[in-house]
């Protein structure tokens, strides 16, 4: 797996009770996965040299992000190194102007959208519909709100320019709420849909995660899934996929983004499914037959643990666990900074309410916010 954050250190954990052996291509031996690895190569996912030597002797390579140059991924394929998700693929998550074309020709319903060249061009796109404000997004890179700016003028709009990269206009969408249907894809096509989630988002960053979503009308849901289904067979995805979604106010689902790993919407997963995100990832790039992703139980919300003041964890374990002995904590070895996504925490149950009390009052806890 290349790539050392958090989303390794889980898809690793899934592949033990398989006995699969897993290599990491990690920035530094401190990062959450390199932490529990036994086999990590401390290199440059940019480098492709670096890339070539760590791909020897794997049977497949996946990534616990979407950032590797899409020229070092196609170099490996020509080697022969097997690749999941394919560079084909995995270039509609890397670029957000490629997978807007892409999923307008495929008829998927997106926001109105087109890369501008300037501040100008962005004011004849606003023109062109219902005038400002609009989002502006970096074509590359960019996640947890970074690479992101609604702006309300042409002087506003100057900014995402400064980084020297195409940027994308997307029209502001009046939406309800945001959701997620995840889903995972094996090379022989066979799939598996997850139920739908409502994600709930602070300041740009997913706070908490609720499944399914509530309310959801089994048209939409079923909408959801087939979309996402349809993006992962047309797109030649295989693993796992999480179409971010906006639900509008006028009942329409419009795609937000498209992330081709496992995702933060699907953390419940790990203890609200019969089978993980994870493990099905590692079943899928393996091409073993995929889990079950039923839910476990009626509700399980994920809420994110965020760094805050207090780097000590252990005496907020005592609270939480004794205060509710069902709880479930995800911790990732990262060092506690302020807004840094450390960890998260599931509950669950029959009574929606509670479950989201009781993840609310532990992620808080553990960071610190609150103290009894």
């Amino acid at each position: 797996m290349v790539g050392g954050g958090q989303l390794a250190r889980m898809t690793h954990e899934a592949g033990i009770p398989l006995g699969i052996r897993f290599k990491l291509l990690s920035d530094t031996r401190q990062d959450s996965a390199a932490q529990v690895v036994s086999d990590v190569v401390v290199g440059d996912y940019r480098d492709l040299e670096t890339l070539r030597a760590f791909a020897q002797g794997c049977d497949v390579v996946t990534f616990d992000h979407e950032h590797v140059p899409a020229e070092h991924l196609r170099a490996l394929e020509a080697d022969g190194v097997v690749i999941r998700p394919g560079v084909e693929a995995l270039l509609h998550a890397q670029d957000k102007g490629v997978m807007r074309d892409r999923l307008t020709s495929l008829d998927v319903p997106c926001p109105r959208h087109r890369v501008v060249a300037d501040p100008a061009d962005v004011e004849r796109f606003a023109a062109e519909g219902d005038g400002f404000p609009v989002v502006l997004k970096t074509v590359r890179g960019g996640y947890d709100g970074k690479g992101v700016w609604v702006v309300r003028d042409a002087e506003e709009a100057a900014e995402p320019f400064r980084a020297g990269v195409p940027v994308l206009a997307e029209e502001k969408v009046d939406f309800a709420r945001e959701l997620a249907a995840n889903v995972v894809r094996s090379p022989h096509g066979q799939a598996v849909a997850y139920p739908v989630v409502e994600s709930i988002q602070v300041d740009g960053v997913c706070d908490t995660v609720i499944a399914p979503a509530p309310g959801l009308s089994e048209e939409l849901s079923g909408q959801a899934q087939e979309m996402a289904l349809k993006i992962a067979a047309e797109l030649g995805v295989v693993g796992h996929l999480a179409v971010e979604l906006f639900e509008t106010r006028d009942g329409r689902l419009l795609v937000n983004e498209l992330a081709m790993r496992p995702h933060n919407s699907g953390h419940w997963t790990q203890d609200g499914a019969v089978t993980s995100q994870f493990a099905n990832h590692v079943r899928a790039v393996l091409d073993l037959p995929l889990g079950d992703p039923r839910p476990r139980a009626t509700w399980t919300v994920m809420t994110n643990v965020l760094g805050g003041d207090f780097p000590e964890m252990y005496p907020a374990y005592l609270h939480c666990m004794a205060r509710d002995p069902a709880l479930k904590i995800h911790m990732y070895g990262k060092d506690v900074k302020p807004g840094r996504k450390v960890g998260h925490v599931n509950t669950y149950g029959d009574d929606l309410d509670d479950v989201r009390e009781r993840g609310r009052h532990a992620a808080d806890y553990l960071r610190g916010t609150i103290t009894e």
